[in-house]
């Protein structure tokens, strides 16, 4: 479905979630998966056993007609108990204590890359290039223990995978590049650790026999894309989003206690995460009044649970003061976002820190003429700003 604007979900969604809220959907070689767009019935799949995500099993309505190979640690694609044995190894290194530690070394790489704009001349910047992508990179690379230095190989090959329009080979070759250089990585510090979380899980899960290298190395491939293309979107299209709302913007500026609030919103409000979360049924179940069998799909539209009337009141206005801490745009159920907690935090300190250092700060060009990058996280190429 093709957008009509930039920050909002193309609007079929509003007309399937009224007259016909599980419904049926067409993605490749007569592949006909169930598309739920209503915010409770969204909740209930994400959360229901009875819907795997194991995209390797027939009919799954992955992103490409053919299942990408299965690679040892792909939690995104795993069911319990493999799944839950695999997460629990990496919630150590994001609870909500690990991330308040972190929160001032995401405030000084925020001051230093907007130290880096506010010299430039003339003042003018592609935000994308000097702030929203590197800051969240940089912050993952830190925690993973990954070289930053990599930075450029590391982000051309997340993109490769997160793509939807270039093909399932450019997917495959992207995961096995990361895959390939996490692997070196990850023996390396097996050798010679450090304070990370490469370190421990290659001293304290793999060299116990707790995970596999390989397992322990594609859970850091998920860990190093979703830790930085997510949030590298969500801060670009949230600028945008304050600067075409210039009253919201306003009121957050006056009042820093609106933040966590504004941050929720926003996360509800641009639902990046825009290809919906992909499940196939194990046995027959009951949604919305209509009964998905075994072995059909389903696709979770969190763009169109996340502007359900029935659960946000005047769903398409952007309201900073709304509450929508119950927004599914983390997820739900066992394959909640696991580093939801670090993308919050760092919303929450740079978009505050980029509009209070830079008051001038203002689109170079108007939004709709901003080109979307065609990855499975809704974002722009490039944001064009001045100030």
């Amino acid at each position: 479905m093709d957008r009509t604007t930039l920050l909002d979900p193309p609007t079929a969604y509003a007309r399937l979630r009224e007259e016909s809220p599980v419904s049926r959907i067409a993605v490749w070689g007569g592949n006909t998966p169930w598309l739920v767009t209503r915010h409770e019935d969204a909740r209930a799949v994400l959360a229901d056993p009875r819907f795997s995500s194991e995209n390797i099993r027939e009919n799954f309505p992955g992103l490409q007609p053919t299942p990408p190979p299965r690679t040892p640690g792909q939690l995104f694609a795993m069911d319990p108990p493999d799944h839950t044995r695999l997460r629990r190894m990496l919630i150590p290194d994001f609870t909500f204590r690990r991330v308040e530690e972190l929160r001032p070394v995401i405030r000084t790489l925020t001051d230093s890359l907007i130290d880096d704009l506010m010299a430039k001349e003339p003042s003018r910047a592609d935000l994308v290039e000097h702030f929203t992508l590197p800051l969240p990179l940089q912050v993952i690379c830190e925690l993973l223990g990954v070289p930053y230095v990599d930075r450029e190989f590391i982000h051309r090959q997340a993109a490769a995978f997160a793509t939807v329009t270039d093909g399932p080979e450019a997917m495959r070759a992207g995961w096995a590049a990361l895959f390939g250089y996490l692997s070196e990585l990850l023996a390396a510090k097996t050798a010679d650790p450090g304070d990370d979380l490469m370190s421990r899980l290659a001293t304290d899960r793999v060299a116990t026999g707790e995970a596999t290298a390989a397992e322990a190395a594609g859970m850091l491939v998920q860990l190093l894309i979703a830790g930085h293309e997510t949030t590298a979107s969500m801060l670009s299209l949230g600028a945008v989003t304050l600067l075409t709302h210039p009253g919201q913007l306003t009121a957050l500026r006056a009042d820093p206690a609106l933040v966590p609030g504004a941050v929720e919103e926003l996360l509800r409000y641009l639902t990046v995460v825009h290809i919906g979360m992909r499940r196939i049924a194990l046995e027959d179940v009951e949604v919305g009044g209509v009964t998905i069998r075994a072995g059909e799909g389903v696709v979770v539209s969190l763009q169109a649970a996340n502007r359900d009337p029935r659960a946000f009141p005047d769903p398409d206005t952007f309201d900073i003061t709304r509450d929508a801490q119950h927004h599914l745009s983390f997820g739900h159920g066992p394959h909640h976002c696991l580093g939801q907690s670090l993308a919050r935090a760092e919303l929450q300190i740079a978009l505050p820190a980029l509009f209070q250092r830079l008051p001038e700060l203002r689109l170079a060009v108007p939004a709709e003429e901003f080109a979307l990058h065609g990855r499975a996280i809704h974002g722009v190429s490039e944001l064009l700003v001045t100030w």
